[in-house]
């Protein structure tokens, strides 16, 4: 089980609509990931079970959908991602280990925004 590496993507607009389903279809077939996941779909991710890679249910925490063809970051994609990092909709099952390096993964795309992740708020 690992979190995604930092991928450093281009950010979308803030303003951008965030649809994880639409995202989802649109970032398998750029990634040519139609049966099966391929390594270019886990860059959409924070997190996967490595031990299950080739199952699509072994992603978790999609940040980034396709836009003008390339693979972006989605501001709000993230906030609903660090929101369920938080608990939000139930929460995530992610191994204790893994969660720092999520968060970090997280963290590093709110400071590309401008913000700071919900766990550092005071």
């Amino acid at each position: 089980m690992t979190a995604v590496s930092f991928g450093d993507l281009p950010l979308a607009s803030q303003t951008r609509r965030w649809n994880g389903a639409a995202a989802n279809r649109r970032v398998r077939r750029w990634a040519g990931a139609q049966e099966e996941p391929t390594a270019r779909y886990r860059r959409a991710f924070a997190w996967y079970d490595a031990r299950a890679q080739d199952n699509f249910t072994a992603y978790k925490l999609q940040i980034a959908d396709i836009v003008d063809g390339e693979l972006t970051a989605v501001p709000r994609a993230v906030i609903s991602a660090a929101a369920v990092m938080q608990g939000s909709r139930g929460g995530v099952d992610l191994p204790p280990d893994d969660v720092p390096a999520v968060r970090n993964v997280l963290a590093r795309y709110y400071k590309k925004m401008g913000a700071t992740p919900p766990w550092e708020c005071r």
